[in-house]
C-alpha cells in the first residue's frame, strides 16, 4: 500500500445529464499533502525480465506492416484478453523512415506494460527483425510470416500462442515497487489559456518533486516550442545537451516547416481549438507548454523519437510531433509506462499500452467533458488551490492508476495508435 496521502474524490455532476454523478475526478484536500513522502512511495506493479517495472499487463499482437492487420485483429478476436494493434505502414519504408518505423514496433513490444508479444507480418526477414528486437527484454515472443502460407493458416497457428501467452500472463504476481522506478511522460493537448496556468504547472510540479527521486521522465513536441526555443536551450542540463536539443528543432524549422508551409503555421500551430481557447500565437502557446518541466527540471539528453533514454533517471526531451497519438505512441515505444496529459479545451487521447491520465484546470471542460478528465485542477483558477497542491493530487493519482485504477482514456476505450513517418514510400 503507496504511503503516499490518498486524495478525496469528489462527485462532478453533469448537468447534462440531471446532475447524476456519473464521473469520479481527483481534487486535491490542502490536509492531506503533509503526509507525502515521495521516497519511500511504493506502488504494486510487474517487473519484467529485464528489472524493468510495468503497471499493465498486456499480450499484444503486433502487426509488422497494414497487410498483417486483419490477422492480428483475427487473432484478438479469437483470444480474449490479448489486444491487436492495427497501424497504416510497413510497407516499402526505407532510410530513417524504416528505423523509426522498427524502433517504434520493438519498442511498443519491449514496454514494461507488455507482457508478452505475438508479431505477424507479411514477410519473415521483416517479421523476425522485430521480434528478435523484443526478445532482447526477455519477454516470451513470437513471430509469423503469412507469405506461403496464407490468413487462415497463420491465425490458428498465432491463436494458440496467444492462447498460451494469456494464460501464462494471467499468473504473473505483482510486486511492491518503489515510485522511482516508473518512467512518466508528458505532452498536452487542446491547450488553452487555462492550459499553462495550471494543468502544464500541475505536471511541472509534479516532476520537480519526483525527478529527484529518481524517476524518468520526458517531454517533446517540437514544432510547438517556436518561441520559446531559446527558453527550452537554457533549461538543458549541458551545453552540449543545448546544442543537441537546438540542431533537432532547427532542423524541424528548416527541413520540414520551411520547406512545406504555404504561408505560415496559422492552420495547424496553434490549432482551432487552439484559437478558440484565447491562445493567438505559437509563442503563446510554447510559453504554456514549457510550465510541463516545471522551475528545477534540467533535461539531461535529447531523444531521437522512439529512442530509449540511455543517461539514467532524470527529465529528457524526445523530437516528436506535437499530434498526441503519434507523440504518446513515440514515448511509450520508448519505455514510458504512464503519461500525463494535460488539457485545457478538452482532450479525449488514449493509448493501447499505456494509461494516459488527463489533467484540466478549465471549469468549463470539467462541467461538459468531465468523464474525460482524471485530475481536476480548476482550483488552481479559482485560488482555491495551489500548484503544489495540484501537484500533489496528480502523484496521488499517478500511484492509484499504477495500482490498477483504470483512466478515463482507459475505461472509454481510447486506443489511439499511430505511427510516425517521416516521407513518401519508394
Amino acid at each position: 500500500m503507496s504511503n503516499i496521502a490518498m486524495f478525496h474524490a469528489q462527485t462532478a455532476p453533469n448537468p447534462f445529464r440531471g446532475g447524476a454523478p456519473d464521473q469520479l475526478i481527483t481534487k486535491a484536500t490542502p490536509t492531506a499533502l503533509a503526509s507525502a513522502d515521495y521516497a519511500n512511495a511504493t506502488v504494486r506493479g510487474w517487473r519484467r525480465e529485464n528489472g524493468r517495472v510495468g503497471v499493465r499487463n498486456h499480450v499484444v499482437i503486433l502487426p509488422l506492416d497494414d497487410l498483417s492487420n486483419a490477422a492480428c485483429e483475427a487473432v484478438a478476436a479469437h483470444v480474449k484478453g490479448t489486444m491487436a494493434l492495427p497501424h497504416a505502414y510497413g510497407r516499402l519504408q526505407f532510410g530513417e523512415d524504416l528505423e523509426i518505423h522498427f524502433r517504434t514496433l520493438i519498442g511498443i513490444g519491449s514496454n514494461p506494460n507488455v507482457a508478452a508479444v505475438v508479431v505477424i507480418g507479411i514477410e519473415d526477414q521483416w517479421t523476425n527483425r522485430v521480434v528478435e528486437g523484443i526478445a532482447k527484454t526477455g519477454k516470451p515472443v513470437v513471430g509469423f510470416g503469412i507469405e506461403l502460407n496464407g490468413d487462415i493458416a497463420t491465425v490458428a497457428k498465432a491463436s494458440y500462442e496467444a492462447k498460451r501467452f494469456v494464460q501464462w500472463a494471467n499468473e504473473l504476481p505483482q510486486e511492491d515497487c518503489p515510485l522511482s522506478d516508473l518512467w512518466i511522460s508528458t505532452k498536452c493537448g487542446e491547450s488553452d489559456t487555462t492550459t499553462g496556468l495550471s494543468s502544464c504547472p500541475t505536471v511541472g510540479n509534479m516532476y520537480d518533486k519526483l525527478i529527484p527521486h529518481g524517476i524518468y521522465g520526458v517531454f517533446g513536441e517540437t514544432s510547438e516550442i517556436t518561441g520559446a526555443e531559446h527558453l527550452c536551450k537554457e533549461r538543458a542540463a549541458t551545453p552540449e545537451v543545448a546544442e543537441k536539443w537546438f540542431k533537432m528543432w532547427k532542423s524541424y524549422q528548416d527541413d520540414v516547416i520551411e520547406a512545406h508551409k504555404t504561408d505560415d503555421l496559422s492552420d495547424s500551430q496553434p490549432t482551432k481549438g487552439n484559437i478558440a481557447g484565447g491562445l493567438t500565437t505559437i509563442e503563446e502557446k510554447a510559453l504554456g507548454n514549457l510550465e510541463k518541466i516545471g522551475r528545477e527540471c534540467r533535461y539531461i539528453d535529447a531523444l531521437e523519437p522512439a529512442e530509449a533514454p540511455a543517461k539514467g533517471p532524470g527529465l529528457y526531451y524526445m523530437d516528436t510531433s506535437s499530434a498526441a497519438a503519434e507523440c504518446v505512441t513515440l514515448m511509450a515505444a520508448a519505455g514510458y509506462v504512464i503519461h500525463t496529459f494535460p488539457t485545457g479545451q478538452g482532450n479525449v487521447i488514449g493509448n493501447p499500452i499505456v494509461p494516459v491520465i488527463k489533467i484540466s484546470g478549465n471549469p468549463r471542460t470539467i462541467r461538459t467533458m468531465g468523464e474525460h478528465i482524471d485530475v481536476d485542477v480548476s482550483g488552481v483558477l479559482r485560488r482555491e488551490m495551489t500548484i503544489p497542491e495540484a501537484g500533489d493530487a496528480l502523484i496521488d493519482m499517478i500511484v492509484r492508476t499504477a495500482n490498477g485504477r483504470l483512466t478515463a482514456a482507459e475505461s472509454l476505450g481510447h486506443r489511439e495508435f499511430v505511427m510516425t513517418k517521416l516521407y513518401r514510400s519508394a
